[in-house]
């Protein structure tokens, strides 16, 4: 089974924000790094249900996925909201200090 990966307009702003931060010093580095989070949301289609449990939410469908990048990286939010769907709904860097 594969789930639908969709991003929320506040995650594609995110993605924006971090892809913009990384233009202004390093335009091959924002393109691998882009890279990576589209290879993350790749693996979503496939095992949401692999990722760590998101802290701070109730549901066990509220789900964080890692995204290694240089010496840090990214995270991001999503849903698992149906058997069908998966819902990303923020991204941040992991020196950042929440979702915005």
């Amino acid at each position: 089974m594969t789930y639908q990966v969709r991003l929320t307009p506040e995650a594609l702003e995110d993605l924006g924000r971090l892809y913009a931060f990384l233009l202004e010093r390093d335009l091959l580095a924002a393109e691998r790094a882009l890279s990576a989070m589209e290879n993350a949301f790749g693996m979503l289609a496939y095992s949401p249900f692999s990722c760590r449990k998101a802290l701070h939410q109730k549901s066990p469908r509220w789900r964080e996925i890692l995204i290694p990048f240089g010496r840090a990286g990214y995270v991001a939010l999503f849903e698992i909201e149906d058997d069908r769907t998966v819902t990303v709904t923020a991204i941040r860097h992991q020196r950042e200090e929440d979702y915005h």
